[in-house]
């Protein structure tokens, strides 16, 4: 194992060039979070490229370094962002993608780790929580310092959806998405409220009395979103890329934010051994804590049933 290199906190690294790397690179550019940004692809000329597309937008926001760089390159960083990956294809789900990406995970996690790598792993490649998991399991880190983006931006469709359902700003809605990043998430309603008023006395407030109906669709558009971008333009990278700004953001200034990313479960709601997002708070040693949150006895078996969908998968491609 080589010798572990000190942590430029000023540093992040970006595996995977495709759409959603290179757009989280040009966002994570524009942030003023970092001032290296070291991009790694299998075809270097790609990351290359990217490196220079990006670095062109450098003068209009400040200094930063953005290069192609390999594996040696980037053992200093505070953050490795991992988006490597095959695409999700229209009509394909996201643990369609599994076994495709658990592949690719296996070629490209242990040359961090056998570089003793000291920084934070941040899983954004989908089936993300598969994945996260696969990134535990192929890095030997601690499981603090393995993330993934899980359902924050579920989360910011949601409270985009319910800002405009009740005509309020959606950062003053407080609610969560948690289980998968995918078919089985969960909307923590039991929870939801706006700036501490219960969700249903905001919506009455508002002139909105059909609670299950709003609740139904406002869940489903927020759970289709991917599926119908997907199908218009073949791939979603934007909205993902401001979550990665967002979960690096909590991470590099000590935030201690409460975000629902992707981490190993511990017998909460008695799921174990399984990666899926519930909120933690979030600093610079990566997850500090779950947050627990009320759950209703139905919204706490939907969480159960989507970890049990995620743990036969995770067995099916032998990680469990």
């Amino acid at each position: 194992m080589a010798n572990s290199v000190a942590i430029n906190h000023r540093k992040v690294a970006v595996i995977g060039c495709g759409f959603v790397g290179s757009s989280s690179a040009f966002a994570l550019m524009q942030s003023g979070l970092f001032s290296e940004i070291a991009l790694v692809d299998v075809d270097h000329d790609k990351a290359e490229g990217e490196a220079l597309d990006i670095s062109h937008g450098v003068p209009f926001v400040g200094q930063v370094k953005v290069y192609a760089a390999d594996y040696d390159d980037i053992m200093d960083s505070a953050i490795i962002v991992v988006t490597a990956g095959a695409a999700q294809k229209p009509g394909e789900t996201r643990l369609d993608l599994v076994n495709k990406n658990v592949g690719i995970f296996k070629s490209i996690i242990p040359e961090i780790s056998k570089r003793d790598y000291k920084g934070i792993l941040l899983i954004v490649s989908n089936p993300v929580d598969v994945l996260t998991l696969a990134a535990l399991k192929l890095s030997g880190l601690p499981e603090n310092r393995v993330i993934g983006s899980g359902t924050v931006l579920d989360t910011a469709r949601l409270k985009t959806e319910l800002g405009d359902h009740l005509s309020v700003d959606g950062r003053s809605v407080h609610t969560f998405i948690v289980g998968e990043h995918g078919d089985s998430e969960i909307v923590a309603w039991s929870s939801a409220n706006v700036s501490g008023v219960p969700l249903n006395d905001f919506c009455e407030m508002r002139g909105h009395f059909k609670h299950q109906e709003s609740m139904e669709r406002i869940a489903e558009n927020v759970k289709n979103s991917a599926y119908e971008i997907i199908e218009k333009k073949h791939a979603t990278y934007y909205g993902i890329a401001m979550s990665v700004v967002r979960i690096c953001r909590a991470i590099l200034m000590n935030e201690k934010s409460v975000l629902p990313v992707s981490s190993i479960m511990h017998g909460d709601y008695g799921i174990d051994g399984i990666a899926l997002s519930m909120p933690a708070i979030v600093g610079e040693d990566g997850v500090e804590t779950h947050v627990p949150i009320v759950l209703s006895d139905e919204e706490q078996s939907k969480l159960k049933e989507s970890a049990d969908a995620l743990k036969k998968v995770a067995q099916e491609a032998g990680l469990l």
